[in-house]
């Protein structure tokens, strides 16, 4: 009995499956090993070639079927399987081999941390890698009798899933169902008919948990609820596998799900970067490409600019106005993250409004001096102080010429504001308290030529100095009580910066007038002696040089 229970032992000889790699040596199966290293090139000629199939870069071959009946599951996880895994002995089970390789029940068995090796996966954003209840007969799955396009049946599809990432993911089917919910795969199982095993192997996978939670939906009935679990973010990248194996009913479960459900910024760019490699045929679809992509022309967008910029300048609340403000300049600023979806605004239309401004500071100066009548006057500004629409309309000429210097735009703004007579006059005759908002915006222009953010010829340069240079010397007490956010350290900066880019002579001018200024007010007046100093070196030091240069 004995003699006979040992030649049955040794006509049985065990092996590893031949579809991984060389099984390590371990004390309990030292056989093994060198058993395999013997007959591994027999055991692969009995397996027979792979049969290749170009669809969707797909491959399928018959095989050594592998895998028991069963007529309760209808998707089985084989486990994510790596030399770490393999080096493990007894992790994995190994399978009888026998010469004719005919079906043989409990061929391969499930591994009982398949759910924790699939969680080991690099995840995609959302965390939802589910774990299927294990049924009595070790599998994991689902019953393909109670799902969509099931008819029953057992394992007779492997479907071997191999990451970018060299993770290995083996899931057994139920051909029925992976028919028909894909065309893809119902073209490839078709190819593989008569044999008790199709084998399918999906290269290059660049997310096994995804791949695998698309392949799950097909035995869902309700997909819609799964897909509110998943998020988004998850159903974007279902959507695309859904998309690539032609599973028409998950396509459409993850477009109506994202058409329903709002998005964020991160969504909406991966939605609209899946949208430019794949074309849906289908009336959600639309409506998600409505929401991704504007069909107005840039003209259009070019007046709602203009219009959004009119009416913060006349609108009347202070909080709504400055959140407006900030709101509309984040979006046509350069700097902004909207900068490559944002047309180019037409200069003249800002110059328009920039003039519309001016024109009303004008007014409100007529009013300060009693040049105009009462009756001209607009009845909703009648209650309202003199001194608070004034500063209201100096800030619309500064927030816009920000905008202007932002998108390179303001030149012509140097010129429009060194052509002010009327303000200038009147600048003379009015109250300090009042005139110096008008310095608030030589201010700004004067930071912005000396800190190189403003470019413009001389002449404009020489005007701008001409017109408000004086007007500056005598606010800017009150510029330094009254800042409004103004930065008096760049700006006496700024001012004797730009005065050395205009020609000596001119220099000479505007210099001697800082000097009475500043002997007669000190503190009052903006302290220009850095810039002085220079131009005395320039002026006199090196005065043989140039009269040397003039007199060529």
């Amino acid at each position: 009995m004995d003699d006979l229970t040992r030649r049955r032992h040794g006509s049985r000889r065990r092996s590893w499956c031949c579809t991984f790699t060389v099984p390590p040596s371990s004390p309990e199966n030292p056989h093994l090993s060198r058993h395999y290293r013997n007959n591994n090139s027999n055991c692969k000629t009995k397996l027979g070639p792979q049969k290749a199939d170009s669809l969707s870069k797909l491959k399928t071959s018959n095989s050594v079927p592998n895998s028991p009946q069963s007529s309760k599951s209808g998707l089985t996880v084989m486990g994510r399987l790596d030399p770490r895994r393999i080096l493990s002995p007894g992790r994995v089970s190994p399978i009888d081999h026998t010469d004719s390789f005919e079906e043989d029940h409990h061929s391969w068995h499930a591994i009982p941390s398949a759910a924790s090796a699939v969680d080991s996966l690099p995840r995609s954003r959302s965390q939802s890698f589910r774990a299927k209840i294990e049924s009595p007969d070790g599998h994991w799955g689902l019953d393909p009798g109670r799902v969509q396009g099931g008819g029953g049946g057992g394992y007779d599809v492997r479907l071997n899933l191999k990451g970018k990432n060299g993770g290995v993911l083996v899931l057994e089917l139920n051909s029925r169902v992976l028919a028909s919910n894909s065309d893809v795969f119902a073209g490839l199982v078709a190819g593989s008919l008569g044999s008790k095993m199709c084998r399918i192997e999906v290269p290059e996978v660049e997310n096994l948990g995804v791949f695998r939670e698309t392949i799950e939906l097909m035995f869902e009935e309700d997909i819609a609820k799964t897909l509110v679990k998943f998020g988004v973010y998850r159903a974007i990248d279902i959507l695309e596998v859904s998309a690539s194996i032609m599973f028409s009913r998950g396509v459409l479960s993850c477009l109506n799900y994202l058409e329903a459900v709002p998005w964020t910024e991160e969504e909406e760019e991966k939605l609209r970067s899946l949208f430019t490699r794949f074309k849906f045929d289908d009336a959600t679809s639309r409506d998600i490409l409505a929401r991704l992509y504007s069909q107005q022309s840039t003209d259009t967008h070019q007046n709602l600019a203009r219009r959004l910029v009119s009416s913060i300048t006349t609108c009347c609340d202070a909080n709504a106005r400055n959140e407006l403000k900030s709101l509309v300049k984040g979006l046509l600023c350069k700097s902004s993250v909207y900068e490559k979806e944002q047309p180019d605004v037409n200069k003249e239309d800002f110059y328009a409004v920039c003039q519309s401004c001016v024109n009303v500071l004008v007014n409100l100066f007529e009013e300060a001096s009693d040049a105009i009548p009462h009756e001209r006057m607009a009845k909703k500004e009648m209650g309202k102080p003199l001194i608070e629409r004034i500063s209201r309309q100096v800030d619309n000429i500064n927030w816009l010429l920000e905008i202007l210097l932002d998108r390179q735009m303001a030149e012509e703004f140097v010129d429009l504001w060194a052509h002010q007579g009327d303000l200038l006059k009147m600048h003379e005759r009015s109250s300090p308290m009042v005139r110096y908002e008008l310095s608030r915006v030589s201010a700004i222009l004067f930071i912005a030529m000396g800190t190189r953010k403003l470019h413009c010829h001389s002449e404009a340069r020489s005007g701008l100095h001409q017109a408000w240079f004086g007007p500056m010397l005598l606010d800017f007490g009150w510029l330094q009580r009254c800042r409004k956010g103004l930065d008096m350290k760049a700006l006496e900066e700024a001012m004797g910066q730009t005065l050395l880019t205009l020609p000596l002579k001119q220099q000479y001018v505007l210099f001697m007038e800082w000097f009475r200024c500043f002997s007669k007010h000190g503190t009052e007046c903006p302290n220009l002696s850095k810039a002085f100093q220079i131009w005395w070196r320039r002026s006199f030091l090196r005065g043989s040089e140039t009269y040397g240069i003039e007199s060529r």
